[in-house]
């Protein structure tokens, strides 16, 4: 379940921009707006296994539901409604003027332009054997920010294609007990 949970929320970290022109720190509901892989539309799939994790939490002992939700908490993430993840931004990331790529910080963009509002950048890295290219773009307006990206991984298992498409509101500077994202994983 673990590793579903980092699956579904990876890639929409990866599409937001962390910039001074509009990330708070505090907390935020990151909701998928597209998401497909090699050509499949995978937001489908992503929303079902998410409930089916709700659903398995509900039906928890309350003991180890509080278990699971702190072992959520500790990785920065929360579920929100409607399928949503809860994600907590610390004020260094707040501050940053770089998109976060992975929230472990080891794959940064090798290329960043700001327009206004928007910033795009690109990113080429290899991590851990795979190969990661792509490009993005994030539009801040108010407390929400509306992002893309399109990205295009190769590792021994073959060459793989992903865009996605995500909006992230901000909820306020209380990150309700989760823990930074990335936090201590640097």
């Amino acid at each position: 379940m673990k590793k579903l949970i980092l699956a579904a929320a990876l890639p929409l970290l990866a599409a937001s921009a962390f910039a001074d022109s509009g990330m708070k720190a505090g907390l935020w509901e990151v909701k998928t707006l597209k998401q497909m892989m090699d050509g499949q539309d995978m937001k489908a799939q992503m929303a079902a296994a998410q409930a089916q994790m709700q659903q398995q939490m509900a039906s928890m002992p309350p003991e180890q539901r509080k278990q699971m939700e702190a072992m959520l908490g500790r990785q920065g993430m929360g579920m929100g409604g409607g399928g949503a993840m809860r994600i907590c931004v610390s004020e260094e990331m707040a501050k940053r003027d770089t998109p976060v790529v992975d929230p472990e910080g080891r794959c940064q963009p090798t290329k960043m332009s700001r327009s206004g509002n928007t910033m795009r950048y690109e990113v080429d890295c290899t991590v851990e054997g795979r190969r990661s290219q792509g490009k993005g773009e994030s539009t801040f307006s108010g407390n929400t920010i509306h992002s893309r990206m399109d990205m295009t991984t190769t590792d021994a298992r073959g060459r793989h294609t992903m865009q996605s498409e995500s909006q992230m509101t901000w909820l306020g500077r209380d990150c309700q007990g989760l823990a930074p994202v990335g936090a201590g994983r640097r």
